[in-house]
């Protein structure tokens, strides 16, 4: 309780909730939080709900607590984290290698005519083709070893790095270049003081596609006679019907997945501040 003083000199008491009892409404992150946990606590409950009363088979739909139990077993045994280590490495690699080429094609397209005209109607031709079309051809030149899943992996994190470094350079305002030429900028001068920091809102967008489309070409590539990997753990589980260890491959990959695109998300918090119309 605290006494306050008004402007004609009367006494007020104003009575205070103890800290401890005050409840704050959430603001900002923590509301967007809140808010977006909310439609998986219902989802998750509802399962739990319907597996305990037995509304659904538990060989297909194995309770949430059952596969808790599960995950819990698995990090104790060091399993998870040794086929969870090799995957990461894989979608890495793939994304490091099909990624910076992707980065370099697509600058080097938009900053070119020349350039544009050779490569583009190649490059949109190779995109059109399903990875899953591509995927034998791989196996016959470069067997079930690490190369041809990383080349899968690399192939299908190159094509939204390029288009998007593409549009994010064509997007340029001509202005700027005018006001480069005043200033005699070389070539270099343009690519790093010009170009790349107006085009980095799409290159950033093209790096959360990127990353994304690594993660879901991975399971495909371990898929493909892996011995080791996240995608080889669902699969094996699928054969000795462990439903909660294709659940937990599953949660592992939307986990993951969800912490690469909070880190590009990030990256863009920090890059695109000077944007007036950045909203992040």
């Amino acid at each position: 309780m605290s006494i306050q003083t008004t402007t004609d000199g009367a006494l007020t008491r104003k009575v205070e909730q103890p800290a401890g009892l005050r409840w704050r409404k959430p603001r900002g992150k923590s509301r967007r939080f809140f808010l977006g946990i909310l439609l998986p606590l219902f989802i998750l409950g509802l399962w739990q709900f319907l597996s305990t009363h037995q509304y659904a088979d538990p060989a297909l739909f194995p309770a949430p607590s059952a596969i808790v139990k599960e995950l819990y077993n698995m990090i104790v045994s060091g399993e998870l984290q040794s086929h969870l280590k090799v995957s990461v490495l894989r979608a890495l690699l793939g994304f490091l290698l099909g990624g910076s080429a992707g980065l370099i094609t697509g600058l080097l397209v938009g900053m070119f005519n020349k350039a544009e005209e050779i490569l583009d109607p190649t490059i949109q031709m190779v995109r059109a083709i399903p990875i899953l079309a591509i995927t034998p051809l791989f196996i016959l030149w470069f067997g079930y070893g690490e190369v041809s899943k990383i080349l899968l992996i690399s192939l299908a994190s190159f094509f939204p790095l390029y288009i998007n470094t593409f549009l994010g350079v064509r997007n340029v305002d001509a202005k700027l270049f005018d006001v480069a030429k005043v200033l005699e900028f070389n070539r270099a001068q343009q690519m790093l003081r010009l170009v790349i920091p107006a085009a980095m809102p799409n290159f950033l967008l093209g790096l959360r596609l990127s990353i994304s489309f690594s993660w879901m070409v991975l399971v495909s590539a371990e898929l493909m006679g892996a011995e080791k990997g996240v995608g080889y753990l669902i699969q094996d589980a699928r054969s000795f019907m462990r439903t909660e260890v294709v659940f937990i491959g599953i949660f592992l990959f939307a986990a993951v997945g969800k912490l690469s695109d909070s880190f590009v998300r990030l990256l863009e918090q920090r890059l695109l501040k000077w944007q007036d119309t950045y909203k992040g």
